[in-house]
């Protein structure tokens, strides 16, 4: 076996791929500071309970495991930040009105996700802590399409669930965590066979609504109108269609923003509670990025927090951006020199890319473009195009 392989859907990042991941997260940043998000930092090892509070069994089995020596317990290599984040908020700040704050880091899966090709991403993103209204959803959506329009992706297809539907059609049911998670993964895939041969334990009329979540996608003014008819009565459902309804409304002003419903699109780590939203390009078959509100994963931690927020892989976001981020720079000869060394200096003060290279040296630099070079005219040294 070769000593330099790496582990299957483990790669590394080559310049100029590198810089462009970089440049993207120090403006996107920026952005998220700019709304006035705080940057915060979680470890990327954490002892498996802790990192695993309030989540779903899916994230359970794409999170890596392995014992501490110091301590004896076991630790989980995160698979996912936000819960991480959550924690923060919930024990470390301990803030009562709304905290805003953003994060970026590796994350790491045990199984490759459906629909990707890597194991390792970048996960960026941002969460609002303290609101419970949708204007902090309308926040999140609005700070998603920045985003993506950082990365020259303006064409964007934004796909609106929540969670407080199945919460209404189940709330009567008495069912157990494993088996509402059984409901999630039957909606998912629209297996409608499978669905209703599972949905014969239940009531009619729950047993009705679930099949009709299948078919319950589209434009949403259609889907909504279609939903207030045939679903059944009751508070969370009639909560999360008010709550969809207001988002359409304010989201729609985007002329470059196509917005659609579908009730069965439950995908997620299984913590979401309100409004839950991914957004599509056409160059990618699966979401470029998802979110939504999860209000219960404070509560988790002891301290219940409305939040809301969402994330995204900032590699599979710099592999489709057509951000330009090779640089002009100056090529030097490396010389013994005290006024070639002075000017070089001068030169990358001002913010210039200067490159010394032995003579004879041929430069094979993916991020910079050398356009220009450094050559002693009388007893000084001037930049001249190449």
């Amino acid at each position: 076996m070769n000593r330099w392989l790496l582990p299957e859907d483990i790669a590394d990042v080559l310049p100029a791929e590198a810089r462009k991941v970089e440049t993207l997260r120090r403006s996107i940043l920026d952005l998220y500071q700019s709304y006035g998000y705080e940057l915060v930092a979680p470890p990327i090892l954490e002892f498996l309970d802790s990192l695993l509070t309030g989540t779903g069994s899916d994230l359970n089995l794409q999170t890596f495991k392995l014992v501490d020596q110091l301590s004896g317990r076991t630790l989980g290599l995160r698979a996912d930040i936000t819960p991480q984040v959550a924690r923060i908020d919930a024990h470390l700040l301990n803030r009562a009105g709304v905290t805003r704050l953003c994060y970026a880091g590796s994350v790491a899966h045990a199984r490759t996700p459906v629909g990707s090709t890597a194991r390792e991403e970048l996960q960026l993103g941002a969460e609002i802590y303290g609101c419970a209204t949708w204007e902090a959803d309308f926040e999140a959506i609005t700070l998603l399409l920045k985003t993506l329009s950082i990365a020259g992706l303006d064409r964007v297809y934004l796909d609106l669930s929540h969670a407080g539907i199945l919460t209404g059609i189940l709330a009567d049911q008495n069912l157990d965590k494993e088996t509402i998670e059984t409901v999630y993964g039957l909606l998912q895939t629209k297996d409608r066979p499978r669905l209703s041969q599972w949905a014969t334990c239940l009531p009619v009329n729950a047993s009705a609504a679930l099949m009709a979540l299948t078919e319950l996608n589209g434009p949403c003014a259609e889907v909504l109108t279609k939903a207030k008819k045939i679903l059944p009565k009751h508070p969370a459902i009639d909560q999360a269609l008010a709550d969809l309804e207001r988002l359409v409304a304010v989201a729609s002003s985007s002329s470059d923003l196509e917005i659609s419903i579908d009730l069965a699109d439950l995908r997620g780590y299984q913590y979401h509670s309100g409004v839950m939203f991914a957004a599509y390009i056409d160059k990618l078959p699966q979401p470029i990025a998802r979110g939504g509100r999860y209000d219960h994963v404070g509560q988790a931690f002891g301290r219940s927090r409305p939040a809301t927020g969402f994330s995204l892989d900032l590699l599979t976001l710099a592999s489709l951006s057509s951000l330009q981020v090779s640089q002009q720079a100056i090529v030097a000869p490396w010389l013994d020199d005290a006024a070639l060394n002075q000017a070089i200096v001068k030169l990358r003060s001002a913010g210039e890319v200067v490159i010394q290279v032995m003579a004879g040296e041929t430069i094979e630099a993916a991020e910079y473009v050398c356009d220009r070079e450094l050559v002693k005219q009388g007893n000084s040294w001037e930049v001249k195009k190449k």
